[in-house]
């Protein structure tokens, strides 16, 4: 399958056997996301072959795929938010008649989720449920349309832990069904917990197929990144400078209460906690999106009032928000005009009319240097995989020049390659004086990557580790709450 000059998949082959588990894994940009939707009818091959059951099929539509029983579920659901469970779930399998028996529908969509062991009343609106409620209509979905082949696209991305164990004990009863799991994630504890059989993609080609028993870390690394895990970036800590940021007895009312830190010129800070722990309300309210009520921001020395981004840019903070494609990335302009958006008023000439050659020559720059592949900075940055788009993100901020750069998981949903990337930068900004605060799900990229941790449970700040007290066992019993 072919765009123009880019060969997104070259001569793949792969197979999906009925009842297994099979994982696709390999960095943004591998051709994964390309082979679903070859898989699914949103796209038609160049070249080869898609057989089912044996047969060869030709997929024309996504329809077509639904009538051989073939499904997928992206890492957002996509769902109808103002229809019913029981309407999301039987939504497009048509029917005779022109009136809905209501309640044998309803009574339909509760005997489905009750094999799923999902305890949600078919008759709530789909908006109320939370994310992995969502996804588990969505399998319901499948399941009412005879599902053969499940294809889960970065299902447990947004997922917190519980939700995602509740969502492998459904996935292992559809295969143990007989249903064939295509399941794709950029979390390898989740592949190796959950697979039969691992298949490794890389620059659009199939690198290799192996059952998971005889697949160790670093072997997959090295297939997906094509070099050994000991080449990948391990920070080296340096002495910090003056501080930076402080904030003292910081609050706002309903999302959290009296956290207190500092963070020093070439420090990286990290904020851990569970999901709905408060982190992320502590990032909005340093940055003026959602203001702090409580408190004080001390910004090197002076007491400061951020009541908006605006504010918070003058002096000198930015903020990479964990949404990048709905808060941090205006999916359909160009790969310039993202980069240079949070910094356009210096590319405005005395007659202000905006330089666009200066902008291109700045891109340019950040494409270099943060390795960012598009086919040309024109593009929309809606066509970049996941990682590009992270990259470009992140060289938006890094064009304000900031003395204070905040990072929402910075790492969520990018391969295990451009991930050392942005670790790599995190090191490099660091040694450059730069005042860093790392918010991030993943527990070891916190330790890894951290001078102090700042640990976060409901909305209350759980204390402050560092040294020999940065242990994953220490970290993770204050975010629970256990004494």
């Amino acid at each position: 399958m072919s765009f123009g000059s880019t060969h997104a998949l070259r001569d793949v082959s792969m197979d999906l056997r009925a009842g297994e588990i099979h994982s696709l894994v390999g960095e943004n940009g591998a051709g994964k996301s390309t082979l679903i939707k070859v898989m699914t009818g949103l796209l038609t091959p160049d070249a080869g072959a898609i057989t089912a059951g044996g047969k060869p099929v030709e997929l024309k539509g996504p329809a077509d795929a639904q009538a051989l029983g073939i499904s997928c579920i992206y890492q957002e659901p996509q769902v109808f938010p103002d229809l019913t469970v029981s309407e999301n779930i039987f939504m497009g399998t048509g029917g005779s008649g022109r009136l809905v028996r209501w309640r044998e529908l309803h009574r339909r969509a509760g005997e489905i989720l009750s094999q799923l062991e999902v305890d949600v009343d078919p008759r709530a609106v789909a908006s109320g449920l939370t994310v992995g409620a969502q996804q588990a209509v969505e399998i319901a979905k499948a399941m009412s349309r005879d599902v053969r082949v499940l294809i889960m696209d970065e299902p447990t991305a947004a997922l917190s832990a519980f939700e995602v164990q509740r969502l492998f004990r459904q996935v292992r009863r559809l295969a143990a069904s007989g249903v064939a799991i295509l399941f794709v994630s950029h979390r390898l504890d989740e592949v190796f917990e959950l697979s039969d059989r691992i298949t490794v993609f890389r620059d659009g080609a199939h690198i290799s197929t192996r059952p998971a028993g005889e697949v160790t870390e670093a072997t997959l690394i090295r297939d997906m990144v094509g070099r050994e895990l000991s080449d990948f970036f391990h920070r080296v800590p340096h002495d910090p400078g003056a501080v930076a940021l402080r904030a003292v007895e910081l609050g706002r009312r309903g999302a959290f209460h009296g956290v207190s830190f500092e963070v020093r010129e070439g420090e990286v800070v990290g904020f851990a906690g569970l999901v709905g722990s408060g982190r992320t309300e502590v990032a909005e309210a340093l940055f003026g999106v959602a203001p702090a009520d409580e408190g004080t921001i001390e910004r090197a020395g002076t007491v400061v009032s951020i009541r908006s981004p605006r504010e918070a840019m003058r002096h000198g903070i930015a903020y990479v928000s964990e949404d990048r494609r709905r808060l941090g990335l205006s999916l359909p302009q160009s790969v310039t005009t993202n980069i240079t958006l949070a910094g356009l008023r210096r590319f405005v000439n005395r007659w202000r009319l905006v330089d666009r050659a200066a902008e291109r020559s700045t891109a340019a720059t950040y494409r270099d240097r943060l390795d960012i592949k598009a086919s040309s900075l024109a593009a929309p940055v809606a066509n970049l995989s996941g990682g590009n788009q992270q990259k470009v993100m992140l060289a938006k901020w890094l064009d304000v020049k900031p003395s204070v750069l905040i990072l929402d998981e910075p790492t969520r949903g990018i391969d295990v390659g451009a991930k050392a990337d942005v670790h790599e930068l995190i090191g490099e900004l660091a040694r450059a004086g730069v005042a860093v605060v790392l918010i991030s799900s993943d527990l070891p990229e916190v330790l890894a990557m951290s001078d102090r941790v700042v640990v976060m449970r409901e909305g209350h700040q759980m204390g402050v580790f560092a040294g020999t007290d940065l242990e994953q066992e220490r970290i993770m019993t204050a975010a629970v709450g256990v004494a």
